[in-house]
């Protein structure tokens, strides 16, 4: 199979990294997730105006750049080398997957928000009992003439405080934990009824918690079949974790990167701790544990598109094989440059605390090794 990137893919990929390095350092990150605000704006503009990147993965019809989920991947193993915040995967792989796949009647219209920077989405489907079971919604919307009123608690809500609309996930039939009666709504987040209590996450990011309290949305809000949405939320988060894995492949290919160039510089008993042979050892363990999750993380890219059963076993494998790369090279990457690894001045902590968290972002490895025996074998041990 040819993994190689065409000419169009290549030049995303340059550009991307180019952009970055000139304006997204390390220090700039720092001042920027110490801001008030937690993210830049003008950051975002750039993507939308000079670099196009929103419309990577959108119809050149909508005015996107005509690609996919392999443009998805090219960006997000970008922003994983630098650490981005700006929430392009909410915006642009969750917000933009909803509108693509639902055939939603203002898809095109909102889709050109999404490019032109002026529409910035957040996923509200967590809830505080669900842990990674997506049918678990105590959240309701019930009907109310020709819309619905929306009342609940979602939690986490990634990039909420930056968003202007957010994509909840509701109950509109069905029992709590049932697979039918799960809806996906469109909600602009200024909405009346609509509480926020905002804070930061330990990877630099921005949260929220997110009260409906008797939201009101017309009908038109709603994406997909009315009760008929668990299948489209699970497509569009294998998509999100497909792109995960690839930001996680970025950061971790600075952690190693990172650790061997201290290795050369640090200097015990005279020489480079490079030339110990036990780091060695360590260190190209953590470069095969890297490109391993290069290679399932490309084939759970380009199998997104094939059966629901095999979309999914393949993003589940990619995410085990993610989580476990992510704790073992951020914590060797850790070990090798001492007690300074964990200290805010040194890049390396922050690429350890963005790894950790997505550990754990869309199910453990516990849970996608149960999904994958479930998928595979009929029943989990």
């Amino acid at each position: 199979m040819d993994f190689n990137f065409s000419e169009e893919q290549s030049m995303l990929r340059d550009t991307v990294a180019s952009f970055l390095q000139d304006r997204y350092d390390f220090d700039s990150r720092q001042k920027l997730i110490n801001s008030e605000t937690g993210w830049s704006a003008a950051n975002w503009g750039a993507f939308a105006y000079e670099l196009g990147i929103l419309g990577a993965p959108f119809a050149e019809d909508h005015g996107g750049l005509g690609g996919g989920a392999i443009e998805n991947m090219i960006v997000m193993e970008e922003f994983g080398k630098a650490l981005v915040v700006e929430p392009y995967l909410g915006t642009v792989v969750i917000g933009g997957g909803f509108l693509k796949h639902s055939g939603y009647a203002g898809a095109a219209d909102v889709i050109g928000q999404i490019i032109e920077g002026k529409a910035v989405f957040a996923f509200a489907y967590a809830e505080p009992q669900a842990r990674y079971t997506w049918a678990d919604i105590k959240t309701t919307a019930k009907k109310d003439g020709a819309g619905y009123v929306l009342n609940g608690h979602k939690a986490v809500v990634v990039g909420a405080p930056w968003a202007t609309h957010l994509i909840v996930t509701a109950r509109t039939g069905g029992a709590q934990r049932d697979a039918g009666g799960v809806s996906v709504f469109l909600v602009d987040k200024a909405s009346k009824g609509i509480v926020t209590r905002d804070y930061p996450t330990v990877d630099g990011q921005r949260a929220s918690e997110v009260y409906f309290e008797n939201v009101s949305v017309p009908a038109d809000a709603l994406i997909g079949g009315e009760g008929a949405g668990l299948p489209l939320v699970e497509k569009v988060l294998d998509e999100a974790i497909a792109a995960t894995c690839a930001e996680a492949v970025g950061a971790m290919r600075r952690m190693h990167e990172t650790a061997l160039d201290y290795a050369r510089q640090r200097k015990q008993f005279g020489t480079a701790i490079a030339n110990f042979q036990v780091l060695q050892h360590r260190m190209v363990d953590m470069f095969m544990n890297v490109e391993q999750s290069v290679s399932m993380t490309y084939m759970a890219t380009l199998k997104l598109d094939e059966s629901d059963e095999e979309r999914a076993k393949a993003v589940s494998a990619a995410k085990v094989q993610i989580g476990k790369a992510c704790k073992f090279v951020g914590q060797n990457a850790i070990q090798i440059h001492g007690g300074m690894g964990m200290t805010n001045e040194l890049a390396v902590g922050h690429y350890f605390k963005r790894a950790t968290m997505i550990e754990g972002l869309f199910g453990s490895v516990d849970h996608h090794l149960r999904r994958y025996e479930t998928l595979s074998f009929g029943k989990a041990a």
